[in-house]
């Protein structure tokens, strides 16, 4: 049966990689991109697809709520890929009302429409809304996320998260719209805007700048290989139990000073540097950001054996193959970082 399916945040880190998934692999669906091109936002990001028949880009704000029912009319949807989002702790922080806006409204936008939308038939119809670990709040040295996990959020960025997921099954307990939610680890790899630990550090290193660490660095992560997150979420989409929550996670757990120290050595590595010149010596402990979460880490094993999903590489691959990237586009790296980052960044770490 022929989709059309609308991705929201399409031209994002883990958008894009998604966009590209399904205009590639499935060439009946015609796949719709809304993306309103924030800082992090990058239509860069797609240009191998950019040209092809099933793919159209919609530049729009998804709190818009005219503009999201008119294309919603227009193109008729059959299917939501909902990523678009706000994403980055230490900005939710500085602006929480900004996460509050795109997190939660702009879910509500897009989920009035599909109602309206669908509602003579949600037959066939599919709002799948993507989220993260961090709603489930923090976890102490034993434990994992699961699917039953209570939420409690501490970040103004997680709490922006969990409420749209609340809202997503309200609508469909009270509206019978079609859900389902996945929460994902911390995800890495090509693509991703440099705010974010690997990417940041790789151009840091590429630059000889201070590697700034929260804290003691032992607060641990699940790390997932975006491309493995892609691969989940077509199953999830095409296999998932409607009315359902798929927990996502990369079994790969990390310390954060660990993880600074193996990519220092891979990064050493690639740029032939000396023992007396080792990356590892920019690293910086900075003041903790408040509300730090100390551990997450998911249990995937309902997708595991659901669906069959399982991560395709260890970190260390994983790991490898971005640092391989950054360093073979690095055009793409100087276009991205823009002056507005620069002063954030600034403003951020330099305490």
């Amino acid at each position: 049966m022929k989709k059309t399916i609308l991705i929201s945040g399409g031209a994002g880190f883990i958008g894009s990689h998604v966009v590209r998934r399904f205009v590639n692999k499935y060439p009946d669906y015609h796949i719709y991109n809304i993306d309103v091109l924030t800082y992090a936002g990058n239509l860069e990001n797609l240009k191998d697809v950019e040209d092809y028949e099933n793919y159209t880009f919609l530049r729009g704000d998804i709190t818009d709520e005219n503009f999201v029912k008119t294309i919603f009319n227009e193109y008729k949807f059959s299917s939501v890929i909902h990523l678009a989002a706000e994403s980055h702790v230490d900005r939710s922080i500085a602006d929480p009302l900004a996460f509050a806006k795109t997190n939660i409204l702009g879910t509500m936008v897009l989920l009035n429409a599909a109602k309206q939308c669908w509602n003579n038939s949600m037959e066939n119809k599919l709002f799948y809304h993507i989220s993260t670990d961090e709603v489930y709040g923090t976890l102490d040295s034993t434990g994992l996320f699961t699917e039953k996990t209570p939420y409690d959020p501490n970040s103004p960025y997680s709490a922006s998260k969990a409420s749209s997921d609340h809202f997503v099954r309200a609508y469909g307990e009270t509206y019978k719209l079609p859900f389902i939610i996945s929460n994902c680890s911390n995800n890495y790899g090509s693509y991703q805007f440099p705010e974010k630990l690997i990417p940041l550090f790789i151009n840091n290193i590429l630059n000889n700048q201070s590697l700034p660490v929260y804290g003691d660095g032992n607060y641990t992560r699940d790390w997932l290989y975006v491309t493995d997150h892609a691969d989940a979420i077509d199953l999830v989409f095409h296999k998932g139990k409607v009315n359902d929550t798929y927990n996502i996670g990369g079994f790969n757990e990390w310390k954060n000073i660990d993880l600074v120290r193996l990519l220092c050595r891979i990064m050493d590595e690639k740029l032939n540097k000396s023992e007396e010149k080792s990356s590892k010596k920019l690293i910086t402990f900075v003041k903790d950001r408040p509300g730090h979460d100390l551990r997450y880490a998911i249990d995937a094993s309902k997708v595991q054996k659901e669906l069959g999903w399982n991560p395709s590489v260890t970190f260390e691959e994983g790991l490898e193959k971005t640092i391989d990237w950054y360093l073979g586009n690095k055009e793409w790296l100087e276009h991205v970082i823009s002056g507005e980052y620069q002063t954030y960044y600034e403003k951020q770490y330099n305490n």
